[in-house]
C-alpha cells in the first residue's frame, strides 16, 4: 500500500524545478515499461535536480515491490 499511497503522515509535496527533462524521461519510461528496476537511476536524476526530501529518494531506492501507481511517479508525472 505505502508504494501506491506514500506515506499518509508525510506528504510530498512535489517541487517543479524537480520536473527537468532528464527526470520526466526516465519516470515516463519506468511507467511505460514497468521498469521499476530503474528507480534508483531517478533517485540520481532527482538529486542532480536538487531534490532533497528524503521519503521520496528513499522510496525510489529502496528494495520493496513497486508498482504501476508507485506514488513518486505519479507525483512526477502528475497523475491521480
Amino acid at each position: 500500500m505505502r508504494d501506491i499511497l506514500g506515506n499518509p503522515f508525510r506528504p510530498v509535496s512535489l517541487d517543479h524545478c524537480w520536473q527537468t527533462p532528464t527526470v520526466l524521461s526516465l519516470a515516463q519510461g519506468i511507467y511505460t515499461d514497468s521498469a521499476f528496476d530503474r528507480l534508483p537511476i531517478l533517485a540520481d536524476a532527482l538529486e542532480e535536480a536538487s531534490c532533497d526530501n528524503s521519503e521520496l529518494l528513499n522510496h525510489c531506492r529502496s528494495e520493496t515491490v513497486h508498482m504501476r501507481g508507485c506514488w513518486v511517479i505519479d507525483l512526477l508525472l502528475g497523475k491521480e
